[in-house]
């Protein structure tokens, strides 16, 4: 009997740490919408708002050639790449494949079902003059891939800046991003155009 009654107790406490997870995002989303969001960040923290499955339904964004991408894969680590054009990112496969895939190809075989785009605090996406010409032609070739030291966070900075560093995690890059742009990073979701449009 006690344990039912655990489990409830439980839910309910996830359920208004969520509620006031999400009140703070509101909060957030209307400071933004006021222009009283913060453009730099304060201390180490890089992600002034994170990529969010559980927080939907506040502005999307159109994504820019050069924009930088991530989506979840399977609810634990984010996976990101860079957008191209209409329909058209780049990023390191996990085969160590630099390959070029629509959206559809980016999001297979990951749990997320959304996209997000590394933002300023004016929704607008962050966006680096050289990246297109060096994901494009970093297209088809080869990498020794490697989750913590050769993967899609470190593809996405060498494209962002020329640089070669081992970037072990999202919230490493973020730190990265945040110091390049001067800036905090806000992960907006991305405007999807529906299929029948793109037609």
């Amino acid at each position: 009997m006690p344990l039912p009654l655990l489990w409830l107790g439980s839910a309910a406490m996830g359920a208004l740490l969520l509620a006031d997870e999400r009140e703070k995002r509101l909060q957030l989303e209307r400071d933004r919408l006021l222009g009283k969001a913060p453009r730099q960040t304060t201390g180490s923290q890089a992600m002034v708002a994170a990529p969010s499955q559980w927080q939907k339904g506040f502005k999307q964004v159109s994504p820019q050639p050069g924009s930088i991408v991530c989506c979840y894969v399977f609810g634990v680590i984010e996976h990101t790449g860079i957008w191209l054009a209409d329909d058209c990112l780049v990023e390191l496969h996990g085969s160590g494949l630099i390959r070029a895939v629509s959206v559809k190809r980016f999001l297979a075989g990951r749990t997320g079902s959304q996209i997000y785009i590394a933002c300023n605090h004016q929704h607008q996406p962050l966006i680096a003059s050289d990246m297109v010409s060096r994901a494009q032609r970093a297209i088809y070739q080869y990498r020794e891939y490697d989750l913590f030291d050769n993967n899609c966070h470190r593809f996405v900075w060498s494209c962002l800046c020329g640089e070669e560093v081992a970037i072990k995690s999202f919230n490493e890059l973020n730190q990265k991003l945040a110091g390049y742009f001067k800036q905090g990073i806000y992960w907006d979701e991305m405007r999807r155009v529906p299929e029948e449009i793109k037609m």
